[in-house]
């Protein structure tokens, strides 16, 4: 098994942007979090959120992502069931989402970008003022955040087999104990 720091220098070889290297770290909190809460490997869940779109800012085009990234993923020996989890989180791929793996990280994977829209539009641009009651709201409002597909957001808690709220505030839980590594600390904190 490769380690977390490995992966983390794999990422930041392939990945200059801030925002997307901190989507990836969100989506490994999150991660991390079920792999706990599903008594599952903790450090193969970390990898595979971690790693999930590494490879997307040198290829963004489908099917180019994930499946450049596989390639790579493949040479260097990393775990089918870690390189699985990362190609089904794309639909477009056509290998289905069977482990309870895959199906956390296609649950985290839109949601986290979600999240971290709706702490930037608070006034302290912190996930400590996001409220899982307001972020359901801010779904039903096709024009913000847009990009995120509502979809698999919905989709994405039902194949994982949480309801929605739980998971909302599960992910939104997961992502404020690292606040501070995403940027989304609030402006005291960063300022301090």
């Amino acid at each position: 098994m490769h380690s977390r720091q490995q992966a983390w220098e794999l990422l930041c070889q392939y990945t200059e942007s801030p925002s997307l290297r901190k989507h990836m770290l969100a989506v490994e909190a999150c991660m991390r979090a079920y792999a706990r809460r599903f008594a599952e490997n903790e450090e193969e869940w970390g990898v595979a959120g971690l790693l999930h779109d590494f490879d997307y800012e040198r290829w963004p085009e489908a099917p180019d992502h994930p499946l450049k990234g596989n390639e790579i993923l493949t040479a260097l020996g990393y775990p089918d069931h870690i390189r699985r989890a990362i190609l089904s989180h794309a639909d477009y791929t056509g290998v289905s989402r069977q482990s309870l793996m895959e199906k956390a990280l296609f649950a985290c994977d839109e949601l986290s970008g979600f999240l971290t829209a709706c702490a930037l539009v608070k006034p302290g641009r912190s996930l400590a003022e996001v409220e899982p009651a307001a972020v359901r709201k801010k779904l039903k409002d096709k024009a913000f955040a847009r990009s995120v597909s509502r979809d698999d957001v919905y989709r994405g808690a039902e194949e994982l087999g949480v309801p929605l709220d739980e998971h909302i505030s599960f992910c939104l839980n997961a992502m404020r104990a690292i606040a501070g590594e995403l940027g989304l600390a609030g402006e005291a904190a960063s300022k301090a």
